[in-house]
């Protein structure tokens, strides 16, 4: 949340390099290049507000490549982090100029707010 809180307009588009490996029948994201471009815009004085929302693009462009290996025109939103509102609308914008179709909470909280509603409709299903 502090890092949302700091992203001042988002007009930066610049994020940080993502490495992606391909293991067995999964892919998996490697941090360590990005987070040595953050320590060292870190270290050369770049401000936090600059950080944090390259980071965020980031975060954002992982998403978008991620859901071009899976390949399914369907991507699902889920979790805590799409409470940031930065985070969860570049991600649905990307995706959407990607040409996927994203779904995300609208009307329950996307984190543990929402449990209790998978939990009604899971009991109801295995009670059918």
């Amino acid at each position: 949340m502090d890092l949302e809180f700091l992203i001042s307009n988002g007009a930066d588009v610049r994020e940080y390099p993502l490495a992606f490996e391909e293991k067995h029948e999964h892919c998996e994201i490697d941090w360590r290049v990005g987070i040595r471009a953050l320590l060292a815009d870190l270290e050369s004085g770049t401000q936090a507000p600059a950080i944090s929302v390259r980071f965020h693009n980031t975060l954002a462009s992982a998403v978008v490549q991620i859901a071009r290996r899976v390949g399914s025109e369907k991507v699902v939103l889920s979790g805590g982090c799409f409470q940031n509102r930065y985070l969860t609308e570049r991600v649905i914008r990307q995706l959407r100029t990607e040409g996927f179709r994203p779904y995300w909470h609208q009307m329950l909280p996307p984190n543990d707010g929402g449990i209790c509603v998978g939990q009604v409709v899971a009991r109801r299903w295995w009670s059918v």
